[in-house]
């Protein structure tokens, strides 16, 4: 099976952090997951990060550091997800695709109903 390589956002706003939730219509609706999308043919991690953010949600983000990647296989297709930390740069957030957003400190984001493959990264970013 192929592996679809996706980059994600976690998003600082000062020293909280962006979760969005999937739409009913998407698939693994209404999971929390970190903003990102699919990696085009010849776009770099960081080039499709930034163009995501700014497709899904109407913002402009700094990208800074990249974290570990995660393999993960759902029904019917698997992921690689490819986290990067990135700072709030400009922006109004408005909502494309998602059907809601949270901006909370990194206990709170613990209470959300995570998609599987962002949950090793939502550990991460807690003990950094």
């Amino acid at each position: 099976m192929k592996i679809i390589p996706v980059a994600c956002a976690i998003i600082y706003f000062k020293n909280k952090i962006l979760a969005v939730q999937r739409s009913k219509t998407m698939k693994l609706p209404l999971k929390w997951e970190f903003a990102g999308g699919k990696i085009e043919a010849g776009e770099s991690e960081i080039d499709c990060i930034k163009r995501e953010v700014l497709e899904e949600l109407n913002i402009t983000i700094e990208v800074q550091e990249r974290l570990s990647p995660v393999i993960h296989q759902y029904p019917g297709f698997k992921i690689k997800l490819i986290p990067f930390t990135a700072e709030y740069v400009s922006g109004e957030l408005k909502l494309k695709e998602h059907c809601n957003f949270k901006i909370a400190n990194k206990e709170e984001l613990l209470n959300l109903d995570w998609a599987d493959a962002d949950i090793p990264i939502l550990k991460e970013i807690i003990e950094l």
